[in-house]
């Protein structure tokens, strides 16, 4: 096996401190945001999730217990942790230390994800655990790289892009008659520096650009498993259609980690030109014992894999679902639909005490996703910005207007308390804005309103300065006072 691969010592320390960077991001990002969103007085309080689940089902440390005090130790250690692999302090201690604290990591941020409800149901959140899972028990560098982890890693790398291939050609036609890039940049859910420009390349670009996406995610993945340089070439292909999607988005960390993966495609002698300053003394041999359980290991990961097997052949594939509450072998797809338009929902505030048609209404700006117009969109990934991404999924519950009203499915619990800790000028809440429109108090009435964005031509930038024009469409929430909101709602409703 090893003859197949080839050495693989410097890839696997590669990998590994690919991976610690994006476990000290997402730490960092569940630092910043979780308490807000999720806290003891979060948009969906975990201590009311967890009274209706159980540890089996969702298994977490914060199943036992929460607070914001525990969970804010939990993301300092996650830091700390992924912060020392990533700058190489476990290259110096014994190999089970190593596999101990990546599995720390693992478990850490397993708990996180596993309380997160709709703020962490993204399908790189299954990729982030699965692969430290995995990464776990490749041990430090100085040991021989076990080759069953490894190519487990290679076996995931598989799943992510033949997953996301066969999900675009089985559910919109748009993929299938090369068109969808004529709106995927406009539409995406945070557009980045570059997306506008994008968005703005000749139509035949943009049919190539589909027609190499299917030719890298479908054709490619099958390669990775050839004998070298055949898989390295392959992973090469794939890691430079990342690259593009990195620089025409913001994606959250998607893109990274399928970079980090696209590693487990090369061996030692492909990357050493790479990396000539890195070396390391003869690899010292696990233990006969950790062998047989890396076989152990297998076979458990070849049983879970029946499922995510199936699924990939389905024709009711399954796009980012885990099989098993520990988020390993999962199934993966990104992109299945492709909205073909771009709608916003619009929070605005005033501190009038009546409403009229001169009402002053001011708005919240985001961080991340479009408000003002002539904001250039800013570059946040790996960083992931959940609200702005949760609120970008609103407009797909809208089903129709009637007037200036917008119907729609209903509203969120998350949607409806945000806008109470907004009527309450909660800090905490606030601090996931870009821009609060009313520094000095709290408002009188909270009010959401639904627009149809589009991007601006070359013609209207280079006049205007604007890299969007916005037309209102109607009314998605109601003014609405503290304390009148369930009312209101009702109201809005019927």
């Amino acid at each position: 096996m090893h003859d197949y691969l080839g050495n693989i010592q410097l890839t696997g320390w590669l990998f590994q401190r690919c991976l610690a960077i994006l476990y000290l991001v997402a730490f960092l990002g569940a630092r910043d945001q979780f308490t807000a969103l999720l806290g003891e007085r979060g948009l969906l309080p975990v201590p009311a999730f967890t009274m209706q689940t159980k540890f089996l089902r969702n298994p977490s440390i914060f199943c036992f217990f929460y607070s914001d005090r525990i969970f804010n130790i939990v993301a300092w250690i996650g830091i700390v942790v992924s912060f020392l692999i990533a700058i190489g302090v476990t290259e110096h201690l014994h190999w089970s230390v190593s596999i101990i604290l990546w599995l720390c990591l693992w478990s850490l941020y397993l708990s996180i994800v596993n309380v997160g409800q709709q703020f962490y149901a993204f399908g790189w959140e299954s990729m982030l655990l699965e692969a430290g899972f995995f990464c776990a028990f490749l041990g430090p560098a100085f040991m021989a790289t076990p080759v069953i982890p490894f190519l487990l890693l290679r076996w995931m790398f598989f799943r992510v892009e033949l997953g996301s291939g066969l999900i675009k050609l089985r559910h919109d036609k748009c993929w299938r008659d090369l068109t969808c890039l004529y709106y995927h940049y406009e539409t995406q859910p945070i557009p980045n520096p570059l997306s506008w420009s994008f968005h703005h390349l000749p139509k035949s670009v943009h049919r190539f650009g589909v027609l190499f996406s299917h030719f890298v995610q479908i054709a490619m993945p099958w390669a990775l498993f050839a004998p070298q340089p055949y898989a390295s070439f392959a992973g090469a292909i794939i890691i430079s259609q990342q690259l593009i999607l990195i620089l025409s988005g913001n994606y959250s960390w998607l893109n990274w980690i399928t970079v980090c993966l696209g590693i487990t495609a090369f061996n030692d002698a492909m990357i050493r030109p790479l990396l000539p300053f890195i070396s390391f003394h003869q690899a010292i041999s696990y233990p006969v014992f950790y062998s047989g359980a890396m076989y152990f290991m297998l076979g458990v990961a070849l049983i879970l894999s029946i499922q995510p097997t199936l699924n990939l052949f389905s024709r009711n594939q399954l796009m980012n679902y885990s099989y098993n509450p520990l988020h390993v072998i999962n199934t993966y797809g990104a992109f299945g639909s492709m909205s073909r338009e771009r709608y916003e929902v619009v929070l605005e505030a005033t501190q009038a005490e009546t409403i009229g048609a001169h009402t002053e209404w001011r708005e919240y700006q985001f961080k991340g996703k479009p408000g003002d117009i002539n904001r250039l969109p800013p570059q946040v990934a790996p960083y992931h910005l959940r609200l702005d991404w949760m609120m970008w999924f609103i407009p797909f519950s809208v089903v129709g207007v009637r007037g200036n009203k917008i119907l729609s499915l209903g509203y969120d619990l998350w949607f409806l308390n945000l806008i109470d800790k907004l009527l309450q000028a909660d800090q905490n809440t606030l601090k996931l804005f870009r821009l609060n429109p009313l520094p000095n108090g709290r408002p009188t009435f909270v009010r959401a309103r639904y627009y149809h964005y589009q991007y601006t031509s070359p013609m209207e930038r280079k006049e205007t300065g604007a890299f969007w024009q916005r037309s209102l469409v109607g009314e998605y929430l109601p003014p609405v006072k503290l304390g009148d909101l369930e009312a209101t709602i009702v109201r809005a409703l019927v």
